[in-house]
């Protein structure tokens, strides 16, 4: 045999199995349709959120956390309602995964060397019911190094294993089929794509340069989800959701195709949740993109108002940084508004300059360069939006600046095709909300927000503005953001169980065959549910990358 185990995609799931199995001097062959500079896959542009319960880093800053609210509150986000079928395995995988980020997670994170900055942000508020979506109190760890961190590590393993002769890489071989001999994996067949010298990221070449086979006493399949391929996107879009959008920005490279997971299911694996998916609403188009229709996703903090294409308010939960799926089910199921496709925000120059974040390993320059001085001159005393940000203002295509709020709607009606917006509807609506700042108290919702989460040293300090009125001239200027759809990531896929093993239609494992990472949902065919919490995608292929590589390592010994 060529290997004693295959993994099927190197991106942060591969390679965190790869080391399992190499670390166990189980002979690896790494396959990857990309080429050598797109090692790490996904992971590698994000911006390194991991969800930890109760660390040392929330309890430095007063957060009283434990496994039961992690508990609670993910089984309220996730809404698992398949448990006699498809969910039968991702509940079992949820409950495991929220024990390791309040147990092990941190501490083998350190052993790895993966450092986590001091605060922890505030994702995913939620619905505003105990019982519902959302987190409790803060758990999103931000890495030092961002994704690009918690990546450094395992393609540093792979790299030494392959100079020790353990680890063979393959890029630029794109698997085609799964090889299956009297029910078990036994190896891979496919193309070999011609070279490509492109840079991370950038869309490479499908020119086939010849054919291919490897084989082995196992396989893993951490390929990636469905996020690049809109297609695909919408042809899963749950109904639930309303109707997919026309035109969405993409948060994923070209690569994350979705490829693999037919593949599997021809050979019999069982794929499960296929409806749920995880896509943004606060996308941005890249001023200076990377890969086919790169967008960017505005982090927010909980400040700026948010209008529908119509200039009417959302409601709550549909709050900046709440309820992701919420705000998405209302923008596509509300009947006037659902054949539009964006939406606005509208702030001011103060909030932008405290609340904005844009998500991604190159949109926060010094966090992935692991630069402290840089991170307190720039987000703690600078004055200023952060760098990245005030590039958004100044080249991007969404953004619009003006004095008064007429001038700001004129510039945001010039943004799409028609002009929808009436500037006395917004100041109404505006004003109304500027009048509940007179008091420390209030009736609005996100008034109530806003000061609940200043409440919290770590949003006081570096997260939410001071209270304002939008139209405060010593706030100014004023700002409007058109926002997009912007594709992320798939929640259901292959269904594994607790050793990552896939499962075919009969519950019964394919012998040899695991599968890890996005592909299978995170774990179990759909460790989030319906929802995520943020900070548990990193985590997801940690988790179950490691899961895998144990296991093959165990069957292969």
């Amino acid at each position: 045999m060529d290997a004693d185990v295959i993994v099927v995609g190197a991106g942060l799931a591969g390679l965190v199995a790869a080391h399992e199995l190499t670390s166990r001097g189980r002979r690896v062959a790494l396959v990857d349709q990309e080429n050598a500079a797109n090692l790490g896959g996904q992971a590698f542009w994000s911006f390194g959120g991991l969800f930890l319960v109760d660390s040392p880093e929330q309890r430095r800053l007063g957060i009283k956390d434990s496994f039961d609210l992690a508990w609670s509150d993910w089984q309220g986000s996730a809404r698992f309602d398949r448990v006699d079928d498809e969910d039968s395995w991702a509940v079992r995988w949820a409950r495991a995964y929220v024990e390791f980020a309040a147990g092990e997670k941190r501490s083998w994170l350190d052993g790895h060397g993966i450092k986590l900055l001091p605060t922890v942000g505030w994702a995913e508020r939620g619905d505003l019911r105990a019982d519902g979506h959302g987190n409790s109190v803060p758990r999103f760890h931000i890495a030092w190094g961002t994704g690009t961190g918690v990546v450094e590590p395992f393609a540093a393993y792979a790299q030494r294993a392959a100079r020790e002769g353990l680890l063979t890489f393959h890029h630029r071989h794109r698997v085609d089929e799964l090889v299956i001999e009297e029910g078990a994996a036994r190896g891979v067949r496919g193309t070999v794509l011609a070279e490509d010298r492109s840079p991370r990221g950038v869309a490479s070449n499908r020119d086939a340069a010849g054919e291919f086979e490897l084989t082995a006493q196992a396989v893993v399949v951490t390929s990636g989800g469905i996020g690049a391929d809109h297609d695909i996107v919408r042809r899963y879009w749950p109904a639930r959701l309303g109707t997919p959008p026309t035109e969405m920005v993409t948060g994923v490279p070209a690569y994350v195709d979705g490829r693999m997971l037919d593949i599997s299911a021809a050979v019999g694996v069982r794929l499960v949740n296929r409806d749920r998916m995880w896509h943004y609403t606060e996308g941005l188009r890249n001023w200076d993109p990377i890969w086919p229709g790169h967008g960017i996703r505005i982090l927010p903090g909980p400040s700026s108002m948010w209008f529908d294409a119509l200039g009417r308010r959302l409601p709550e939960p549909c709050l900046p940084g709440y309820d992701t799926l919420s705000t998405l089910e209302y923008l596509r199921t509300t009947e006037d508004i659902a054949g539009y496709d964006h939406s606005w925000f509208v702030l001011t120059q103060k909030i932008v300059e405290k609340e904005f974040a844009l998500s991604g390993s190159e949109q926060n320059p010094d966090i992935t360069a692991k630069d402290k001085g840089a991170v307190l001159r720039d987000r703690l005393l600078g004055k200023g939006a952060p760098g990245p940000v005030d590039a958004f203002l100044r080249q991007g295509a969404d953004f619009v600046t003006a004095s008064t709020l007429e001038q700001l709607v004129a510039k945001m009606n010039e943004l799409t095709d028609k002009p929808l917006l009436d500037a006395a509807v917004l100041r109404r609506q505006i004003e109304a909300r500027d009048l509940q700042l007179a008091n420390p108290y209030s009736k609005d919702a996100q008034v109530q927000g806003i000061r609940n989460a200043r409440r919290y040293i770590g949003d006081r300090l570096g997260r939410v503005a001071t209270p304002h009125r939008i139209l405060d001239p010593a706030a100014g200027p004023l700002i409007g953001v058109k926002l997009h759809v912007l594709t992320r990531k798939t929640l259901g896929g292959i269904q594994t169980d607790l050793d990552s093993r896939a499962l075919g239609p009969d519950g019964q494992p394919v012998e040899g065959l695991y599968a890890a990472g996005e592909v299978a949902g995170f774990g179990g065919g759909g460790v989030h549910g319906y929802n995520a919490l943020e900070g548990t995608f990193l985590g997801g292929c940690l988790f179950s990358g490691r899961a895998a590589g144990r296991s093959a390592a165990k069957e292969t010994a």
